[in-house]
């Protein structure tokens, strides 16, 4: 419709041409061409690419996190983690165009000493462990081609249950500056069902993944680490709560993502890993809109995040078995907020 409409207004102004041409040519026309108003000429709105698009930065703390492998030093039991503060910039931009979505993410996150940096490449292959936290780089992107925009076919929505249905994929990528010194790369590919929902969104993916990570206390050579392809569920969302607060400018917005068991990576003598589950809520306010009446440019949020067996690492298998459990379990409540840049 856009190309049409461009061209529409393309033809008309060619037609124009061809008149003023003509009448120019007529010296007979000269009374007629006095009688005629001046046509002025239309600015043409340049046509973006993308249907939608939004970059933010923003910053978060979390408190208390915990990471795999990190027992804590104030309990008996040993399998409870030790409690990490973090800090967290983020960089994320997520666009829609004609044909299906794209979202990316990038976390830099600081740890408190608690979670300490260190290297697994010390003189003689020794650790080394460092007084202050670690620095963890986490990026991710996300895409969707939309089946009923490809095929031109309408059998993929059914109204009120499924918006449409796209094909999914993605990746993920991580690394950390610690003795075990992750560096997690993922592919992700399936389906992603967009549910229809009253106001908001809601969407559903169901993927194949597959891991690749590395493991600084082993021995080489098994430090890299392949693991199973093996079935992934992501649900994110995000619904408005205006509409039960009076207009007061709230949504909750937020993700689960499971991922099922994927092997011990081939490392002999460790534990396999259990099903992953990771969840996030936040309570989003739109300060913008609530102070200046401009929405979409600045937000405050609060939250909260569970991650049951952190990374596939089972929370209920300790040193003695093989496994890493202290740790793997992360109760974190968060706050923090975030400007909208473009």
């Amino acid at each position: 419709m856009l190309a049409r409409g461009l061209t529409a207004g393309l033809a008309a102004a060619m037609s124009l041409a061809m008149a003023g041409q003509g009448f120019a040519a007529d010296p007979g026309m000269d009374k007629v061409r006095k009688t005629v108003a001046p046509v002025e000429a239309v600015p043409v709105k340049p046509v973006s690419f993308f249907l939608f698009a939004d970059t933010q930065v923003s910053y978060r703390y979390s408190f208390p996190a915990s990471e795999p492998g990190i027992p804590s030093t104030k309990s008996a039991d040993p399998l409870a983690g030790r409690d990490i503060p973090k800090h967290i910039l983020n960089i994320s931009h997520a666009d829609a165009w004609e044909y299906g979505t794209n979202f990316f993410s990038l976390d830099i996150l600081k740890s408190g000493s608690q979670d300490p940096a260190g290297t697994s490449n010390g003189p003689g292959g020794a650790n080394v462990v460092y007084d202050y936290g670690a620095t963890e780089a986490y990026g991710l992107y996300r895409g969707t081609l939309s089946l009923t925009k490809l095929t031109g076919a309408t059998f993929f929505a059914y109204p009120g249950l499924i918006k449409d249905v796209s094909l999914s994929f993605g990746f993920d990528m991580n690394a950390k500056n610690t003795v075990f010194g992750p560096m997690k790369r993922d592919v992700v590919g399936g389906l992603s069902f967009a549910i229809d929902v009253p106001a908001g969104f809601l969407n559903v993916a169901v993927h194949a993944y597959k891991e690749w990570n590395r493991n600084g206390f082993v021995p080489e050579p098994f430090r890299s680490v392949e693991f199973n392809t093996v079935p992934e569920f992501e649900i994110v969302y995000s619904f408005p709560l205006d509409g039960f607060l009076g207009g007061f400018p709230l949504k909750l917005a937020g993700f689960n993502n499971i991922v099922l068991p994927k092997g011990n990576g081939g490392i002999p003598g460790t534990a396999p890993t259990n099903v992953e589950f990771l969840s996030r809520t936040n309570l989003v306010l739109d300060i913008g809109k609530l102070v200046w009446n401009q929405p979409g440019k600045l937000d405050a949020f609060v939250g909260f995040q569970y991650w049951r067996n952190k990374f596939g690492v089972d929370k209920d298998i300790g040193f003695a078995q093989g496994g890493a459990g202290p740790g793997a379990e992360e109760k974190s409540f968060l706050a923090g907020i975030s400007v909208h840049v473009f």
